[in-house]
């Protein structure tokens, strides 16, 4: 199956909002993260942060951002895909997106931490595990990965 999907770079208050709708429905809604530290000083339009969009027939229904973790290094946060969608392939072409994203910054390597329930999709993208043992991150435990880019 082909996946219809078109990337943008949030440059929009507009696309801005898209983006936390979605990690509110999936965070805030679905997983029960408050609000209150679901949202950071990195939802911001900003040469610090970039802000990824996913959208298939004209709706968006993924997103991630990427911020830089060392000068070598991006850290891909807040990857999220409305649970209508999911299992369709977006999450990958999302994430690929923004490893080239990356990529085209001139940065090396990926980082992330991603919740242990989606350690396996991370795997499968060429994410390892790094940190010693899994941690909590707003009562969800996660692990630290790896990718070379």
């Amino acid at each position: 199956m082909e996946l219809a999907a078109e990337i943008s770079y949030v440059s929009t208050e507009e696309q801005l909002e898209q983006a936390l709708g979605i990690r509110h429905h999936v965070f805030v809604i679905e997983q029960q993260v408050p609000a209150e530290i679901e949202i950071d000083q990195y939802d911001v339009i900003s040469p610090d942060v970039h802000h990824v969009l996913l959208s298939t027939d004209g709706q968006a229904v993924a997103t991630g951002r990427l911020i830089y973790y060392s000068k070598d290094t991006a850290k891909m946060q807040r990857i999220a895909v409305l649970e209508s969608h999911r299992s369709f392939g977006y999450g990958r072409v999302l994430l690929l997106a923004m490893e080239e994203l990356a990529r085209e910054l001139g940065l090396s390597y990926s980082v992330l931490d991603a919740q242990c329930q989606a350690q396996k999709f991370y795997e499968k993208l060429g994410y390892e595990v790094i940190s010693e043992e899994p941690f909590y991150d707003a009562d969800i435990l996660h692990v630290r990965m790896k990718k070379s880019l």
